[in-house]
């Protein structure tokens, strides 16, 4: 026999939690400062707004407060998958998850290597997964997650 069940809240004011009240890129940089996982946010500048501790270890970035402010191609050492290692071409920069995110304002997923992640000399090659992040209906900047590649 089956049963109905009906539920209505009405009349009832629920309000979301301190961490939900927070809107746009302040929010989102909450999000990523207390993140388990690697993930990085950036705005239209390309300027760090937030980064896990986890991602800063992975890619060596350094200490999270630190890195906040500064732009990401200052930070980050991006080299090719070639046995050179040489630097990024501006033109392969651009494609880059976080960056392309941005830019085309759809989701963008990659490989990057990263120089220098583990410690000089060194590099880490991660997966990058890279959403938009809006204001109204432009572009504010990406929030990136990463998966080292082993």
């Amino acid at each position: 026999m089956a049963h109905q069940i009906e539920l209505s809240l009405s009349g009832h004011q629920f309000a979301p939690p301190v961490s939900a009240q927070l809107t746009g890129m302040a929010g989102w940089a909450a999000v990523a400062e207390s993140a388990a996982e690697q993930c990085l946010v950036i705005d239209t500048n390309l300027t760090i707004v937030a980064a896990s501790p986890s991602c800063c270890t992975l890619l060596g970035m350094g200490d999270p407060n630190e890195i906040v402010g500064r732009p990401l191609l200052k930070v980050l050492r991006l080299i090719d998958f070639t046995a050179n290692r040489n630097l990024l071409t501006d033109s392969d920069i651009d494609k880059i998850p976080p960056l392309l995110a941005v830019t085309s304002g759809r989701l963008a997923r990659g490989l990057m290597r990263v120089d220098g992640a583990a410690e000089p000399g060194t590099d880490e090659t991660v997966d990058g997964i890279a959403t938009p992040l809006f204001h109204d209906t432009a572009v504010s900047g990406s929030l990136t997650f990463f998966a080292q590649i082993t």
